[in-house]
């Protein structure tokens, strides 16, 4: 493997230690740099043209990306996009990021991230709660980890505001939209279950009260006449049932929460929507 294999191999950005233990001799460094193949961001470190700003950013204070700042590198889901950048630095010390110094799990095997466990624990202690919810939700529906191996690193009084972040999360929701309804619909106080299962529907999103289902829609939703029609078959079955039936989009589940909940109030205590 050549030097500009070597380096995209590993994120196309690394420390000059990292690639001579795998094998690349100062010489083959040293010419890729002359031929303009790669370039040093300071001593020690290593980059390829077009490599991620966020990687450079961690290398460049000697540090790993965590926190919102590692998400996407993990196929975490991420509520709103974060400018600032989330570093762990043992060091202590930089400026323009957000430090994270505590570890408490490997680090990624090459790449410039904290392990998996860190990146939800700082995210539970940094981000609102919502939001540290959804990005350990979208965790612990693929298994990364469990519930109670966040929460025994989250023990003592410093830890409470990521332990309630944490009592958030079940781990059943198929996307971000569903995490925040449900949180929102079991704030205002509603009896809220998930998945439910309904014959000749299939499972619904929410089941509130035990007979109102509400189901939330990405931006596929009705993507073609066949979903249409597929969709508009679900719902009367359902009503068949004996249910009532809402459905909400995105902008209203994150945008329009107080008409939400005015209108689910307005089904469940029996009252006409006008």
């Amino acid at each position: 493997m050549d030097a500009v294999e070597l380096l995209r191999s590993v994120g196309s950005v690394a420390r000059t230690q990292t690639l001579r233990d795998r094998g690349l001799s100062k010489r083959q460094i040293a010419n890729a740099v002359a031929r303009g193949e790669m370039m040093r961001l300071r001593k020690g470190v290593l980059a390829l043209p077009g490599a991620s700003d966020d990687f450079k950013a961690a290398l460049i204070n000697n540090g790993l990306l965590t926190c919102a700042s590692a998400s996407r590198h993990y196929g975490l889901w991420l509520l709103n996009p974060h400018s600032r950048l989330h570093l762990s630095c043992l060091h202590g010390h930089g400026r323009g990021f957000a430090n994270h110094r505590e570890r408490s799990v490997p680090p990624h095997e090459y790449l410039p991230l904290v392990g998996v466990v860190d990146v939800l624990i700082h995210a539970l202690h940094c981000l609102p709660p919502v939001e540290a919810a959804v990005m350990v939700e979208s965790s612990l529906r693929r298994s990364d980890t469990v519930k109670p191996f966040l929460l025994e690193r989250l023990q003592g009084d410093r830890n409470g505001k990521a332990r309630s972040a944490l009592e958030l999360v079940t781990g059943c929701a198929d996307s971000a939209l569903e995490v925040v309804a449900r949180i929102l619909f079991r704030n205002a106080g509603f009896h809220v279950e998930t998945q439910v299962p309904i014959n000749g529907v299939g499972r619904v999103d929410f089941l509130l009260e035990g007979f109102l289902v509400v189901e939330v829609d990405g931006a596929a939703y009705h993507s073609d006449r066949r979903a249409l029609r597929r969709d508009l078959h679900r719902n009367n079955t359902t009503i068949a049932g004996g249910y009532l039936v809402l459905r909400y989009s995105y902008e209203d589940i994150m945008f329009n929460q107080e008409a939400v909940l005015e209108q689910v109030r307005a089904v469940l205590s029996g009252r006409v929507i006008r």
